[in-house]
């Protein structure tokens, strides 16, 4: 009898005219049926299917369900993409698309033969229980400033692997149905981001790039941070359930990988699942073969030039690296050289001429005055001005700490918006010298009725860390004591009020910095020493690095003429009488 209804049913639906509709139901019904489901999947498409055959075609209720049965038959609930791990032909892939990051290619490397040898394992020695698989290979972190590679690392591991490659941005994201989806009792509702990222994979075991996780939001309708620790706990997310789908979907197979450019952005929760993989900025030679080997090649094809009609050398590239970007990425630099190439490319399009060599000479012509004025070594000694280094995401420099002893009421002034923590080293700084002032060579006297200034260029940029403690301290006791700083030395450790140095974070980037600068001689905290492994072969080679633990070996290092005795700063000559009255104010 029910057969004989739908027969009738479909009589009468081709003299409505709706014969189409109905084979588009029949069509869906088919995909369906083909489809491998969960058991819990399979009941819910039963139910729906049941559903929609009550429903009246037009209505607005049927229409919702035919979507969320089309979201069904989409997704790859069965299908996978047959994964090739070839550690030697991975480690070609990384080396063809990035220079340099040798240390995380290696980490890479290490995480994809771990992947190699579980796949290789007996399946009665594979992770079976819930303990197992918490213990599978961790989601990885990549972190670093914006440009330094970690999103196209991520594209290289995914053609290494041979597996579908899906990204989703999750800046600015604030509400938990981003990652979860809405319910369907929502108007317009529709699957959070990781189901359709799974739809647009066609495949249950991609690479999944979960982009920008630092930048997450969080507001009154819930935080999508917490809705991420389903998805990336393996013990759970082979039954992520989405609020629209309402039945669980593995992930189990998929390959996540996040990226940020600060950890301090990220909940604990989060941080714990993941494994961090740090991104260094790059050096000017690297940035220089970048250029060489992708950038200029890449945006000759951009903007319509061949290779032989555009040509710059590698003082032109330099001088592009140093003058025209200030980032710790490459992506300022090949904006302008895409610049650089449109202009070019409008000379050869008007016929000026077929082929153009760029040197330094000729950047300013093209793509106007130089932008960046890094910092330079001093010309020469100054009494109260000590060479420091900071380091901030676009990479490190060298900058000035100026120290002026003037008549007063024993203050202590400090200007350039510095923050909290560095005028608390200055305080230290300070009280450094007043309790050790007769084993610094200071003059008796020489904090009675007089007022200190400590001023940090440049005062239109904030400032913050205990980093710069010895650079002040060097600064404060060569204004005191009228022995000039050396101009020649850079300096960088936190500081006790005993006189301990402590070991501070950034050494790379500020050793680059001060290098770019012109400095070849530094100070670091003893405790950093195995920082200088980070360095590139060429600046260890040409760096002078002195390693200290105490601040008196800081200031016989820094202060001209001075070395450290028993206890005792001692300087080999006499303070200038000519400068004994120009820094105690007096005429």
């Amino acid at each position: 009898r029910e057969m004989l209804l739908r027969e009738q049913m479909k009589a009468i639906r081709k003299e409505l005219g709706e014969e189409e509709e109905a084979a588009e139901a029949d069509d869906l019904k088919k995909r369906l049926d083909a489809l491998e489901l969960p058991e819990a999947a399979r009941k819910e498409v039963d139910r729906e299917l049941a559903r929609l055959e009550r429903a009246g075609r037009e209505s607005m209720e049927a229409q919702v369900i035919r979507t969320y049965l089309e979201t069904i038959a989409e997704l790859p609930w069965n299908k996978r993409t047959e994964e090739s791990l070839d550690l030697k032909r991975a480690a070609e892939i990384l080396e063809e698309d990035h220079y340099g990051l040798q240390d995380v290619k290696d980490q890479v490397l290490e995480f994809l033969a771990v992947r190699q040898l579980r796949q290789q394992q007996p399946k009665e020695e594979a992770p079976g229980n819930e303990d197992d698989r918490a213990a599978r290979a961790p989601t990885l972190l990549f972190v670093g400033p914006p440009g330094v590679g970690k999103t196209s690392i991520a594209k290289s591991i995914a053609r290494a692997m041979g597996r579908p490659y899906v990204r989703i941005s999750l800046g600015g994201a604030r509400d938990e149905a981003d990652i979860r989806g809405h319910r369907r009792t929502y108007v317009g509702a529709m699957p959070g981001r990781i189901i359709q990222g799974m739809k647009q994979a066609g495949a249950k075991n991609p690479i999944f790039l979960l982009d920008e996780v630092d930048k997450l939001g969080i507001s009154f309708q819930g935080d999508p941070a917490a809705a991420l620790l389903e998805v990336l706990d393996p013990a759970q997310n082979d039954t992520f359930t989405d609020h629209y789908l309402g039945v669980p979907f593995d992930l189990s197979e998929v390959l996540f990988i996040a990226t940020a450019n600060f950890l301090q952005g990220i909940p604990g929760p989060l941080l714990d699942r993941l494994e961090t993989v740090n991104f260094a900025g790059y050096t000017e030679r690297e940035k220089l073969e970048i250029a060489k080997r992708y950038l200029v090649l890449r945006q000759n094809r951009e903007n319509g030039l061949r290779a032989d009609q555009l040509e710059l050398t590698d003082a032109a590239l330099a001088e592009i690296i140093a003058s025209y970007t200030r980032e710790a990425g490459v992506r300022q630099l090949e904006r302008e050289i895409g610049k650089l190439g449109r202009k070019v490319a409008r000379k050869i399009a008007d016929g000026a001429t077929q082929k153009v060599t760029v040197t330094p000479k000729d950047i300013p012509d093209l793509i106007g005055r130089p932008k960046v004025h890094p910092e330079r070594m001093a010309g020469e000694d100054q009494v109260g001005v000590a060479t420091g280094m900071y380091y901030t995401p676009v990479g490190g420099d060298i900058m000035f700490v100026e120290a002026s002893v003037m008549p007063g009421k024993g203050e202590l002034v400090l200007t350039g918006q510095l923050g909290d923590v560095m005028k608390e080293s200055a305080r230290a700084a300070l009280t450094y010298a007043k309790s050790h002032a007769d084993l610094l060579g200071i003059p008796a006297g020489a904090f009675v009725d007089t007022d200190i200034h400590v001023h940090v260029p440049a005062g239109a940029i904030p400032k913050d860390g205990p980093s710069a403690g010895i650079t002040m301290a060097t600064a404060l006791v060569s204004a005191l004591s009228r022995r000039p700083a050396r101009h020649d030395i850079a300096m960088t450790g936190e500081i006790t009020l005993r006189g301990r140095v402590l070991p501070i974070g950034g050494v790379k980037e500020k050793v680059l910095g001060a290098v770019r600068a012109g400095i070849r001689s530094v100070i670091l905290p003893k405790e950093n020493e195995p920082d200088l492994e980070d360095l590139p072969e060429e600046v260890r080679k040409t760096l002078d690095v002195h390693l200290v633990e105490e601040l008196g070996d800081v200031l016989s290092l820094a202060l001209r003429g001075a070395r450290f005795e028993s206890g005792h700063l001692i300087f080999e000559t006499e303070a200038p009488i000519g400068l004994a009255r120009a820094h105690s104010g007096h005429n």
